[in-house]
């Protein structure tokens, strides 16, 4: 058991270098046509030949079945079903994912290897443009080969629709005095629709961005207009909430940012992210963020962010 828990820590630590350096890792793969595709490393259990697959009753579209893994139950996703690509039964791997608490397999044809990206070379693409709303940013390799990159929470969604991600039933309102605005930042659609739902119940004032980038001009433009009204910005600004990984400037980048920053003394930062993994929130707290939490947990968000505006 102590070789083992080394062995993670050791991982653990490798990965948690990355914090700050705007770089991620993807894994490549295909699903038998031209395209290459990549999938952040942090959201990889592992990566294995495709075993026998139970094709369970009434199972949604794209899902081909069910696998036993190590004792777990867990549901075989198709990804050419969503991107378009037929792969005629050259599904070879499965890749075992976790995140936004769930652990799922996708259906690939092969896998190629690991890249280290810079986010500034990921870049946002509009659905009309990328040909579907699942590829949430594409970046381009040292040798010219284009990576697009999945929006994995999308096809969770899109599969299982509202259980994959927690309904927003009634939350009480935060009290007007400590209505401050939230601003928040996510490159899914469906994450800034699930945050804006919050966000209204607990009838907050927000604005959003879509990258890193986006956010950090957004966020200095409110800095100097307070400036320039001779007011402290914390009487408007409550909270930031940032994505983890975003086209552009990752959230780690951006709250070092932020916290380097005397303008945003004493606005909190909190990540908000689906990798809830031991080496992702090392990673959020060595940049400084003042809580973590996994995307869709929408009770949790509510309470973090009532929380920090009451000043608890």
């Amino acid at each position: 058991m102590a070789s083992y828990d080394n062995a993670l820590m050791n991982l653990v630590d490798q990965r948690t270098r990355l914090a700050g350096s705007n770089m991620m890792e993807l894994l490549l793969f295909t699903l038998g046509g031209r395209e290459t595709f990549g999938i952040n490393v942090f959201k990889v259990r592992e990566v294995c030949e495709t075993p026998a697959i139970t094709r369970a009753p009434n199972m949604p579209a794209g899902v081909d079945g069910i696998i036993s893994l190590r004792g777990n139950i867990i549901p075989v996703i198709d990804l050419s079903a969503f991107v378009g690509e037929s792969i005629a039964g050259l599904q070879t791997k499965l890749i075992i994912t976790e995140f936004a608490n769930h652990v799922q397999a996708f259906h690939v044809a092969d896998v190629d290897r690991i890249v280290r990206v810079d986010w500034q070379k990921v870049k946002t693409l509009q659905s009309a443009l990328s040909g579907s709303h699942l590829i949430a940013a594409i970046t381009e390799l040292p040798d010219g080969k284009l990576v697009s990159i999945l929006d994995v929470e999308q096809v969770l969604h899109d599969t299982f629709g509202d259980d994959a991600t927690a309904q927003v039933t009634h939350l009480a309102p935060v009290p007007p005095q400590f209505a401050r605005t939230v601003f928040f930042v996510d490159d899914s659609a469906l994450a800034r629709r699930k945050i804006v739902e919050v966000l209204e119940q607990l009838d907050l004032p927000h604005e959003q961005a879509t990258n890193g980038r986006e956010a950090w001009e957004k966020l200095c433009a409110l800095a100097q207009a307070a400036q320039g009204d001779g007011r402290s910005l914390r009487e408007r600004l409550g909270v930031v909430l940032v994505d983890a990984e975003m086209p552009e400037m990752d959230g780690y980048v951006l709250t070092q940012h932020l916290k380097a920053d005397a303008r945003f003394a004493g606005i909190p930062v909190v990540m908000h992210s689906s990798l809830s993994s031991m080496a992702n929130r090392k990673m959020g707290q060595q940049v400084g963020v003042d809580a973590y939490v996994a995307k869709f947990q929408v009770d949790h968000l509510a309470h973090t962010l009532t929380g920090l505006l009451r000043g608890h």
